[in-house]
């Protein structure tokens, strides 16, 4: 039987779809194996010894970590709405 490895665009996706809250998606945080295999192509990639699949690996970290970003950012923009309209 196969190994299979869950990717972090598949982690964020599968967290996105379970409909979580806005203070959820401010903690999300990617799994432990998702930051060990991230830990292992930053290191690879300063090594020198990053292979192509490994480079696209990395690059799609590199994306799904940047939709987190933004996404945060706008819910953190929301709340912060939620509570100026709360105080008038």
């Amino acid at each position: 039987m196969a190994v299979t490895r869950l990717s972090a665009y598949d982690e964020v996706v599968d967290f996105l779809t379970s409909e979580p809250t806005p203070e959820q998606i401010l903690a999300f945080r990617p799994s432990e194996a998702v930051q060990e295999r991230i830990n292992y192509l930053l290191e690879a990639n300063r090594n020198g010894s990053l292979s192509s699949i490994e480079q696209g690996e990395l690059d799609e970290f590199e994306e799904v970590e940047h939709l987190m970003r933004r996404l945060k950012i706008r819910v953190r923009t929301k709340l912060a709405s939620k509570s100026v309209d709360r105080i008038f």
